[in-house]
């Protein structure tokens, strides 16, 4: 073990032994409580039982965007989220955490819903960034129609793991492997952020289908954000034990959850960085194999 990996083991432990309290951010009574509306075609609306739903559009102009009001390190963030319906070729709406330190230091967790033609499925578009290293993307055919209602997206974030839930089954995993050098995010607190915009260049077909706008605004529909994180106080955070609702904090997947991830793999999974010959003719990242 080199002395850097040497040196984050160490931190790493240190992390788990002294977050002892859990500290949970309250689910608001409406997400706007929790969200900055940042720019862009944004709308607050309430259904009939008072729940409220915020619609992220994309024009020709112009594209929207909101983040929560906190920034957390390590937590359970999840939203509903019901996509562009029809023709949304060129469109991307999205579901990441993102730090605000140097951006060659940056860590990130990247959920993407890549548009499509009408009648054509969505791909679910993953990347995780540690210390500004990315290149880590999987691919997915959601078992759903992700237009037709909302579904719950999911990023649980410990100092164990890294997991993606889709309607509460794990379709993604990133362990913490620092004692062999692998980056892993641990040390840098990240806001959640979501967002729809044109990617037409690559997005749909590598780019061949272009963004029809003669079909727009696109947009998406969120509701049900919530969050159990760890929170600042002062200049320590405060995570841990001690409460109902900290299992995610040291949760890792168990025998049943290692099925249902290796199910989604084999059924749903449409491209994995860590079998892609072409772009590594000289052997994997060395976290293949072992994720």
């Amino acid at each position: 073990m080199g002395r850097l990996a040497r040196r984050a083991y160490l931190l790493g432990s240190l992390i788990e032994a002294f977050y002892l309290i859990l500290a949970v951010s309250p689910v608001a009574s409406d997400m706007t409580d929790s969200l900055d509306l940042l720019w862009g075609d944004t709308k607050v609306e309430y259904d009939s039982g008072g729940r409220q739903t915020v619609s992220l559009s994309l024009d020709r102009w112009m594209t929207s965007v909101f983040r929560s009001k906190s920034k957390h390190l390590f937590g359970r963030f999840d939203m509903d989220i019901k996509l562009v319906p029809g023709d949304s070729a060129g469109t991307v709406t999205t579901l990441y955490m993102l730090t605000e330190g140097p951006w060659e230091e940056h860590d990130e967790v990247d959920l993407e819903f890549l548009g499509n033609s009408s009648g054509e499925p969505y791909t679910l578009h993953t990347n995780i960034y540690a210390r500004g290293r990315g290149g880590r993307e999987k691919q997915y055919r959601l078992w759903f129609d992700p237009t037709q209602d909302f579904h719950t997206y999911c990023i649980l974030w410990n100092p164990k793991e890294i997991l993606i839930l889709v309607d509460g089954i794990p379709i993604r995993q990133m362990k913490n492997q620092q004692r062999k050098d692998i980056p892993f995010p641990l040390y840098q607190p990240m806001r959640l952020y979501s967002s729809i915009w044109n990617a037409e260049d690559w997005a749909t077909q590598g780019g061949r289908v272009k963004t029809d706008w003669s079909q727009a605004p696109f947009t998406s529909l969120f509701r049900n954000y919530s969050v159990v994180a760890c929170v600042p106080q002062k200049t320590a955070w405060i995570c841990g034990r001690g409460s109902s609702d900290s299992s995610w904090f040291t949760h890792v997947l168990d025998e049943e959850g290692q099925r249902k991830l290796k199910e989604v793999d084999e059924k749903h999974k449409i491209y994995d960085y860590c079998v892609d010959s072409t772009r590594y003719p000289n052997g994997y990242p060395s976290e293949c194999g072992s994720q």
